[in-house]
């Protein structure tokens, strides 16, 4: 890869040739399992396919792009196509678009690489229609439950079923994609994708090593007090279920200070949810998230703790329901320490930073050495239309990823 500024300029152009046809006024439509996804899809094989790369599809409806090396060990880069309903013009398709690139150079030098190299197009990573992310990389990684998602409908009351078999995805053989990885001999997993949140920016650096990605706790909370008229009962004698979650809510966001972590509430309602009524029960939903399991664990026991001290306060109940759990998981080290190499061979500062978002890396690392690398974000927004790196950053961005795959191909 010798003209890394003259692939930095095609990723883009590639970039913005997808955004014209797959975007309208609200931002990017490229939803997994509809048919401008496929549409994306076919621009993507006709793409691969012209640099003279294999394309393949595995059961869980995976696009595999591969160019064989000197050896058989192969490396993957990996990303998604697919985009939440009026999302941007990068989450996800950057990731790809850059290691279609990488075989772009490998192709043009002439030479095979010194190991076997893919580009993987994971299927559904958003969820957005049935609310499973990282659809196709867990049935990769053995990981999805497939039983699950039976007869799930999207808004539009597609069943998930008929929605694969628009596709000719059959989800009674998803999980076959784990033998189908099993058999590419990986040796490494690459994933390049914009930061998505304000750090970089407001540090000032284009780029960052990526070592790993938040745990997750998640959970919905009901305090269940008594309902009352709002105009006749003292205040003094409620039993506010409102007031309790209100008062738990803040304390989370204590919690999320006291150890650098987030605690989100993102969901509360409250019932009989009248004007008039003071609230018999409110439900709160929270979404807690650090890249350290010890620390995760106290974060919880201490929300319960909060919880219950708060619906003491108000002489109201409380109690949880676990809605979704997933790990901290680390990357690999000598991964790790080659793309710190490459971020600072490019920025002169070897940034490192772990993930608050899931990504199908989680799923990969599960398999097979990972490592993420990150590139800065406009206004840390993303998933939606205002998303957007500024040109120079994202180049950089692009130069550093294309930097570690050299790295990691032909070490």
């Amino acid at each position: 890869m010798e003209d890394l500024a003259y692939s930095a300029q095609r990723v883009v152009a590639d970039l913005h040739e997808l955004a014209n046809f797959t975007s309208d006024e609200n931002g990017a439509q490229r939803v997994a399992w509809t048919a401008l996804w496929r549409k994306t899809r076919v621009w993507y094989r006709q793409k691969a396919e012209s640099l003279g790369a294999e394309v393949t599809r595995d059961a869980a409806g995976n696009v595999w792009t591969k160019v064989a090396g000197e050896s058989k060990e192969a490396v993957v880069i990996g990303s998604h196509l697919d985009c939440v309903p009026n999302g941007g013009w990068l989450d996800g398709c950057l990731g790809v678009l850059t290691g279609l690139e990488a075989l772009r150079c490998y192709g043009e030098s002439g030479q095979k690489p010194k190991k076997t190299l893919y580009v993987v197009d994971w299927a559904d990573e958003e969820g957005a229609r049935f609310g499973s992310s990282c659809q196709g990389s867990s049935a990769a990684s053995g990981n999805l439950d497939v039983k699950s998602l039976m007869g799930r409908k999207d808004l539009n009351g597609v069943v998930f079923e008929k929605a694969l078999e628009e596709n000719d995805v059959d989800p009674a053989h998803m999980l076959e994609a784990q033998k189908q990885l099993a058999q590419k001999n990986l040796a490494a997993y690459l994933e390049f994708h914009i930061e998505q949140g304000p750090v970089l920016e407001q540090e000032g650096q284009a780029v960052a090593c990526v070592y790993g990605a938040a745990g997750v706790e998640r959970y919905a909370i009901e305090f269940s007090g008594q309902a009352a008229h709002a105009g006749s009962f003292p205040t003094k004698m409620r039993h506010d279920a409102f007031l309790a979650a209100a008062q738990a809510a803040l304390d989370f966001r204590r919690i999320a200070l006291k150890y650098d972590a987030v605690c989100t509430v993102g969901q509360a309602s409250v019932a009989p949810d009248v004007v008039t009524i003071v609230p018999g029960k409110c439900r709160l939903s929270l979404d807690q998230r650090t890249i350290d399991p010890e620390d995760l664990e106290k974060m919880y026991q201490e929300a319960q703790t909060v919880a219950s001290l708060a619906a003491a306060a108000e002489e109201v109940d409380v109690k949880w329901e676990k809605i979704y759990s997933v790990a901290p998981q680390l990357f690999d080290d000598h991964l790790i320490d080659l793309c710190k190499q490459a971020v600072k061979e490019e920025t002169g500062v070897a940034r490192t930073m772990y993930s608050g978002p899931l990504h199908d890396a989680v799923e990969m690392a599960k398999v097979v050495p990972t490592v993420m690398m990150f590139v800065m974000s406009e206004n840390g927004l993303s998933h939606t239309k205002e998303e957007n790196t500024p040109e120079p950053e994202l180049k950089t961005g692009i130069r550093a990823f294309l930097r570690l795959i050299d790295k990691v191909v032909n070490q």
